[in-house]
């Protein structure tokens, strides 16, 4: 058995990355296998299980029709600009195309030092690949555009960081780790003839309509821009908190990529943050629009060389491109935000309700996830999905803004039926909660995965309530709560 590769990437050569194989680890030993995203991309996961097939997932082994590259990049960091950064402790392998067409890349995350690794040893933790893992498959599973995991496996060998931790590599699937900081890394060096190559092959890989746009890089601008006001809306309906807004962790595909400091936001409030790193909160929750924006405006320098040869008119371009982006996250939060809320559409009235109801969960320190779906068993409390709201112990606010809400679903002609299982869809009962993950992670780390394991199982099904894992539905306790999270660089 093996993988069937078709690598085009790595066909474009030199500059865009360099030649790399993986560093082989002493003891790899298989944590787990994706057996249904290995299928859907034409690989048999019986044989990825295998001596082999694990080998390969460590490095041990480069598959027949691999071609693994390591890329080329740079990235706005904490708004400073790093001019080369490139995949440091990543290597591509090379890419699939799967049952439905669609091209995918397949990277070994924490596989060794690379010409990119400016002097770090280009591992990975345990850890950070459990959460990754779990938290990446989360999100796919509640249809956030989002990289995937493939399959994890323990390295046998020791990872330094704050102390000796024991190394593991993830196997990561993307439709492409294409970045705005890959595009900033040939304009900073004033290389418009492999911008353009970027340019042409992003719009190939991605968004095959605008090939023939009459302004390519303008229309690659507006595509990105479109994708990832969709994919940050997402973000804010769930509570999900990045934590490392870089540009050079901004996919031009528009999926969510690096799990490392993230975490789902429980008691709600608009500047939560995770992030061990960010000091400033420059990356709270509160700011992932804005940020996410200025990304944006980062990648619109970067293409003006090709937008149009007159600067001020490329800029004019430009920032009417940018200027979509608030109305085009408004629509996207909006849509989403009526289907969290039973509402067939948003109103004006609606709008005053959905803020005077995130003020009362700030006011009540409401876990943000069980609010909604205590919402969601209100419509109708004797429905055979509904359970997870009974976790849930509404404050004083929220009991006094309840009444206006039932009020207001009256006058919508959605049956109440079918009203709940929208929210229900719209609301999970479960997600990676932090000290869930983190008691995963240390025990994965004394070797018991038996957790990771059956949160990976659970959030799966993450908006199908089920009493028997009322325990993973459950908010920390004080004693419980992890704070801060951390990524394994």
């Amino acid at each position: 058995m093996s993988i069937p590769f078709d690598n085009s990437f790595a066909a474009l050569g030199s500059p865009f990355s360099t030649a790399q194989s993986p560093d082989p680890v002493k003891k790899p030993s298989l944590i787990t296998v994706n057996d249904e995203l290995a299928k859907q991309l034409g690989i048999d996961p019986r044989w990825l299980a295998s001596r082999e097939g694990v080998d390969v997932l460590a490095g041990n082994r480069v598959a027949a029709g691999s071609q693994p590259v390591a890329a080329a990049y740079a990235g706005h960091q904490f708004g400073h600009f790093n001019p080369q950064l490139g995949d440091g402790r990543a290597v591509l392998l090379g890419e699939v195309v799967d049952d439905q067409g669609q091209r995918l890349d397949l990277q070994l995350k924490g596989s060794g030092r690379t010409d990119w690794s400016r002097g770090g040893d280009g591992r990975s933790p345990l850890g950070p690949v459990l959460r990754e893992y779990l938290v990446s498959e989360a999100m796919a599973a509640l249809g956030v555009p989002s990289t995937r995991a493939l399959a994890a496996v323990t390295t046998g060998e020791p990872v330094m960081r704050d102390g000796f931790e024991p190394g593991a590599i993830l196997t990561r699937v993307a439709s492409s780790h294409l970045r705005v900081g890959t595009m900033q890394y040939f304009a900073a060096r004033e290389d418009r003839q492999s911008l353009a190559t970027l340019v042409s092959y992003v719009l190939e890989r991605h968004y095959s309509d605008k090939v023939d746009a009459e302004n390519p890089a303008l229309a690659l601008l507006e595509c990105v821009i479109s994708a990832q006001a969709r994919l940050i809306a997402r973000w804010q309906l769930l509570g999900f908190v990045h934590g490392v807004m870089n540009t050079d962790n901004m996919l031009l595909c528009g999926e969510t990529v690096d799990y490392g400091p993230c975490a789902f936001m429980e008691e709600y409030h608009p500047d939560t943050l995770f992030s061990s790193i960010d000091q400033q909160g420059r990356y709270a929750y509160s700011n992932q629009p804005g940020i996410a924006h200025w990304n944006l405006a980062r990648l619109a320098e970067a293409l003006l060389p090709l937008i149009n040869d007159d600067t001020d008119t490329a800029v004019g371009q430009a920032k009417k491109a940018l200027s979509q982006f608030p109305m085009l996250l408004e629509q996207a939060y909006q849509e989403g935000l009526g289907k969290k809320l039973g509402l067939s559409e948003m109103t004006a009235a609606d709008n005053k309700l959905a803020d005077e109801l995130f003020a009362a969960l700030q006011e009540d320190q409401a876990d943000f996830t069980l609010a909604f779906r205590f919402l969601a068993d209100a419509i109708k409390p004797d429905a055979a999905q509904s359970g997870a709201g009974e976790l849930f112990s509404p404050g004083k606010q929220l009991l006094e803004w309840l009444p206006r809400w039932m009020q207001r679903q009256q006058s919508d002609t959605v049956d109440p039926e079918e009203r709940q299982e929208r929210m229900f869809a719209a609301n999970p009962a479960f997600i990676p909660r932090n000290h869930l993950v983190q008691r995963a992670i240390e025990e994965g780390e004394k070797g018991d995965f038996a957790l990771f394991h059956r949160l990976l199982e659970r959030l799966a099904l993450a908006t199908d309530y089920s009493p028997d894992d009322r325990d993973l539905a459950l908010p920390a306790q004080p004693q419980e709560r992890v704070l801060r999270t951390f990524c394994g660089t």
